[in-house]
């Protein structure tokens, strides 16, 4: 149940984000938003984390903050990637990484504070 959750949830987020931030375009109706949400997933599932680790002494250097970079990087492959869904640049990409990150960060935050086992009485 969690999935289909934080699928609507991302949904919500780059559907908001294609409609607010300029630089994105849109189109195909209710299903773009979800289609690039599980493209989302599966991107930051498998291709993220082999890209953090060959950019590792990158975000050393920059204490982290080339993290940023990556997950824009990750996000424009996302819109290249989804079908009706475009970016137009890189700054528009960064804002809407930037975004999302917020997003997933609090929606990790409340299914953590969900599945916090409780203390017996």
């Amino acid at each position: 149940m969690h999935f289909i959750i934080r699928l609507l949830i991302n949904a919500l987020a780059l559907w908001l984000i294609a409609k607010y931030v300029p630089g994105f375009y849109m189109a195909g109706g209710i299903w773009t938003p979800i289609i690039a949400a599980l493209i989302f997933g599966i991107v930051n599932a498998l291709v993220r984390p082999i890209v953090l680790l060959l950019t590792l002494p990158i975000s050393l250097l920059t204490l982290g903050l080339f993290v940023i970079v990556v997950n824009a990087l990750m996000f424009w492959l996302v819109t290249w990637l989804t079908p009706n869904f475009k970016v137009s640049g890189f700054g528009p990409a960064l804002i809407g990484a930037l975004i999302m990150m917020v997003v997933s960060l609090i929606v990790n935050h409340v299914f953590k504070a969900e599945e916090a086992p409780r203390a017996a009485v």
